[in-house]
């Protein structure tokens, strides 16, 4: 099956404190840097996200509606 153009996926693992390591590749294609402050959007029905920074506004208004 043939990954579709721009759509990625990664597992990470959750540690004893409760963080997670974001995989290098997807550290480059967000372009995610040491000291980089990530925002977490969550909902019980749809999951969870880490939006890219550039795109927080117009991801965050279709998580959670107007």
């Amino acid at each position: 099956m043939a990954k579709p153009e721009g759509k990625y996926a990664w597992t990470v693992t959750v540690g004893t404190k409760g963080q997670i390591v974001l995989p290098k590749e997807a550290r480059e294609v967000f372009g995610i840097n040491p000291g980089d402050t990530l925002i977490i959007l969550g909902d019980r029905d749809q999951g969870m996200a880490i939006p890219p920074k550039d795109q927080f506004s117009a991801f965050a208004e279709k998580v959670f509606g107007k």
